[in-house]
This record gives C-alpha cells, structure tokens and sequence, in this order.
C-alpha cells in the first residue's frame, strides 16, 4: 500500500474500493459477526479479512472478538472527519462559482 500521510487521506483510501464501500454501507444498519459480512463477497475470508484490516487501520470500522465470532461496527467519527473536508471543499467550490457569475455578469453588461 502506498504511502498515506493523514487519517484523511487513510479514510479515503479505504473507501476508494467498492468492496470496502460494500461493506461500510452494510455496517451502516448495525454490527455485524464478520461471516455474515463476508457472505455476500464472492472472493477467501482472508481476502476478504484484508479489506476489514484496511478499513480498521483507518479507524472507519472496530472490530471485537465475542465468544467464536468476530464482530464489526463503524466509527461515525472518522466519518464525521471525511464529510467534514468535503462539506469545507463543497462550500469553497460554491464561493468561487458564485464569485465567477457576478464576474459573468458584469462582464456581460460592461
């Protein structure tokens, strides 16, 4: 895995692959023993344990041994972080269009 220098960009990466996107969405509704998560992926429980490992060392997901099983939840935190970057990038995005209209506009009537 290539270098990442930030929680950030860590969270990102996960999420970049739809098998993690899958499984996000899944924990959405509540935890889940890992068998059960890795049912509807057609690839190894190790494989599929790669991607858990990958979303756990970013911190959107923890995991917790009970009993035999291994049970997963989100972390809305770590979430909270990643909408937070993009909700600041959405309004800065939003500023520099309107910022260009009025430009638009004045060039138009000048």
């Amino acid at each position: 895995m290539p270098y990442h220098s930030t929680p950030l960009d860590l969270a990102f990466h996960a999420l970049s692959d739809p098998t993690r996107r899958a499984v996000v969405s899944r924990l959405a509704a509540g935890e889940v023993p890992v068998s059960a998560l890795a049912e509807p992926f057609d690839m190894a429980l190790p494989s599929f344990a790669q991607h858990l490992k990958v979303l756990e060392e970013c911190g959107l997901i923890v995991s917790e041994k009970r009993g035999r099983s291994r049970w997963c939840k989100l972390v809305p935190a770590r979430f909270d972080e990643a909408a937070d970057w993009m909700e600041a990038e959405r309004r800065r995005w939003a500023e520099r269009l309107d910022r260009l209209e009025v430009y638009l506009d004045n060039t138009e009537r000048g």
